[in-house]
């Protein structure tokens, strides 16, 4: 184990942090991933959703979890950052047809993510986890605790659905926006990317302009493939109905999602909560598509009991 530098935070006041790594995990896809807190702890895993590189877990909350007795490891999903490409090109007529109820065959799909995300397991000699996913990566880990329940300890999706197409719909008026074309460059994806987030943030708890550029601006140096993004979605929308299978899930579980949430209507939660036995719904009036700082303590505690419950 290379040593790691330690990360101090109110909450978190000497917490130790790994730098990046790689591991392969099977079918020509490494993936890159960070860890903070002590080995011996309880393994958390941590997964992003569409388009969203590790970094989008904040360090700051990723401290607080070690520091709630958590071994926190957070990845780039293939296609994201600086983990594996992988091939396949998505055409926007594919996508157009996804979205209004047709089917494509997508380059991979959300059973190959949950993998990747056991194979990352695998080579840090971890046989279960607990799990939290945002977003496509809350659809990750419902699949993980569906395929491999003996494998996952405690679940938390967040601001996430189950794959059925009458609950967790886009805001039609965003649908332009995830569909444009974003230019090439960095300053055309920043500034893209800065108006989506403008459009799905909480309104409850709004980012400052800075804020939200210099995360565009973080995601895009780590590395941006927009044929990647459209690989991912396209997983997304070819996902099946996972309610009927979550009605076998077991371990404990927490449902967080925003009452603002207009990229994954608060519907998808509800559902969520309502096929898990014994899951916990927590609802929150003005978030977003996003994970506020002010909310960090909220998350952290969350996903702490949930743990408990295990």
């Amino acid at each position: 184990m290379p040593s790691r530098p330690r990360r101090s935070t109110p909450d978190a006041p000497d917490v130790a942090v790994s730098g990046e790594l790689f591991a392969p995990v099977g079918k020509g896809v490494e993936l890159c991933y960070q860890t903070f807190g002590d080995p011996d702890d309880e393994p958390l895993l941590l997964v992003m959703g569409l388009g969203g590189p590790m970094t989008w877990w904040d360090p700051e909350l990723c401290s607080m979890l070690a520091a709630r007795g958590f071994y926190v490891i957070r990845y780039d999903n293939r296609d994201t950052g600086r983990s594996s490409r992988v091939g396949g090109r998505v055409g926007r007529a594919a996508l157009v047809r996804a979205f209004t109820g047709g089917r494509s065959r997508p380059p991979y799909t959300l059973d190959d993510m949950a993998e990747d995300a056991f194979g990352l397991l695998d080579h840090l000699g971890v046989e279960s986890a607990h799990v939290a996913g945002v977003s496509m990566g809350g659809m990750i880990v419902q699949t993980m605790a569906i395929a491999k329940p003996t494998r996952v300890r405690s679940l938390t999706s967040i601001m996430s659905t189950t794959g059925k197409r009458t609950v967790g719909w886009q805001h039609p008026s965003l649908l332009p926006s995830l569909l444009a074309n974003r230019g090439a460059g960095r300053e055309a994806y920043v500034k893209a990317s800065a108006a989506l987030w403008k459009l799905i943030g909480s309104p409850g708890f709004p980012q400052t302009d800075e804020e939200v550029r210099a995360r565009a601006e973080e995601t895009y140096d780590r590395g941006v493939t927009p044929q990647g993004v459209l690989r991912q979605m396209l997983a997304i929308l070819n996902q099946p109905n996972r309610g009927p299978r979550l009605k076998s899930v077991r371990v404990p579980t927490l449902v967080v999602h925003g009452l603002a949430d207009r990229m994954v209507h608060v519907s998808g939660g509800r559902a969520t909560a309502a096929a898990v036995p014994g899951a916990e719904l927590l609802l929150i009036d003005g978030m977003g598509h996003d994970l506020p700082r002010d909310l960090f303590e909220t998350f952290a505690t969350g996903i702490r009991r949930t743990a408990d419950r295990a």
